[in-house]
């Protein structure tokens, strides 16, 4: 009985092998699941990604690169599809995540439109964000920077602009699904076991830079170590033990979950959790009406002296209905998914 039993499991790793050798969906890598540590206990994080705990998820495909430019035009000419920077706010929408008693804007500042990042030209107070942030209408997935700027020469780099809504809609085209946050970092660790980084122990492993971050005193001096001052074209830094580009820097990715600052201390209860789905609703006392859905992995604006989210238990929040020149996203797909069950309706909101 035992032998029978044993063959059998060895027979269905051997068809789970095969599987992911023969059925790879084009553009995917298969990241085989399994127990890891999730989360961190380094002194030298943020206080959301605390504590370290064990979590299993099941093995799925996940997309080598961000989704790019290139890739998104099609979906939108395919769809006709019109992104959140694309159309005029919808106030009664946007209250819902202001304090109550917030007052209207005037009609000519409800514009489409989105945040642009506006590097100050001498070191600013670096507790003020709105002082390199600023809303710009015309600032869309089409137009990164605001109207003047377009995508010429950019169709290998990653979309951005793009709101959580905006990536479940393409998902969903696309006959895939946003990951779970556990997916996510699952994948981002490319099998290394509760490393500090995607790579290893060390930032710069001989010297080398390995992913799109900023280098120099943020946000007013770039020193562009890297040679990229803005997004970089997917795989241009080397893959993850798993084959997955660019899975840390970048562009941060919108994942599935809602973002809750406790939701790892949450997990940490279970001794062994399966597959978690995020939390029921978002929760974040800094920002307390604001709706936020998980971004990991960092950007092209994390910096050494600012922003240390280049490494795989980062973890924040970001407004579901924003989209920022430094957000983008991947995809992934189980073995089973079918059309009717690829994604939430991206109209499913708070």
């Amino acid at each position: 009985m035992k032998i029978s039993v044993l063959f059998l499991a060895f027979t269905g790793a051997l068809a789970g092998v095969a599987f992911a050798q023969t059925a790879r969906p084009p553009g995917m890598v298969w990241i085989p699941g399994g127990a890891f540590v999730m989360g961190t206990d380094d002194k030298e994080s943020y206080p959301a990604e605390r504590p370290a705990h064990r979590v299993r998820v099941d093995g799925f495909w996940m997309d080598e690169t961000e989704v790019t430019n290139e890739q998104f035009a099609k979906f939108v000419e395919a769809t006709k599809y019109l992104t959140v920077a694309e159309r005029v706010p919808d106030w009664e929408e946007l209250k819902k995540q202001l304090p109550p008693g917030t007052e209207k804007p005037p009609a000519d500042k409800l514009k489409a439109g989105s945040l642009v990042f506006t590097p100050p030209q001498t070191p600013p107070p670096r507790d003020d964000a709105t002082l390199w942030w600023t809303w710009t209408p015309g600032a869309n997935w089409r137009h990164p920077e605001g109207p003047a700027s377009n995508l010429e020469g950019r169709g290998k780099h990653p979309v951005v602009q793009v709101a959580y809504e905006d990536a479940v809609a393409y998902a969903k085209w696309a006959v895939k699904r946003l990951p779970t946050e556990a997916e996510w970092e699952f994948a981002a660790r490319g099998g290394l076991e509760a490393k500090r980084y995607a790579w290893g122990g060390e930032f710069r492993p001989d010297g080398k830079i390995l992913a799109n971050l900023w280098q120099g005193r943020f946000p007013n001096e770039n020193l562009k170590e890297d040679g990229f001052e803005g997004t970089a074209p997917v795989k241009s830094f080397p893959p993850n033990g798993f084959g997955l580009y660019d899975i840390i820097g970048n562009v941060w990715e919108w994942c599935a979950d809602w973002f809750d600052v406790k939701q790892n201390e949450n997990l940490a209860a279970d001794p062994m959790c399966a597959n978690p789905a995020g939390p029921a609703r978002s929760f974040n006392p800094r920002e307390p009406h604001a709706q936020q859905r998980v971004t990991k992995g960092g950007s092209f604006l994390c910096a050494e002296n600012y922003c240390v989210n280049y490494r795989p238990s980062s973890r924040r929040g970001t407004d579901y209905d924003t989209g920022m020149p430094h957000i983008g996203f991947r995809c992934v797909r189980t073995p089973d998914q079918r059309d009717e069950s690829t994604s939430e309706d991206p109209t499913n909101k708070p």
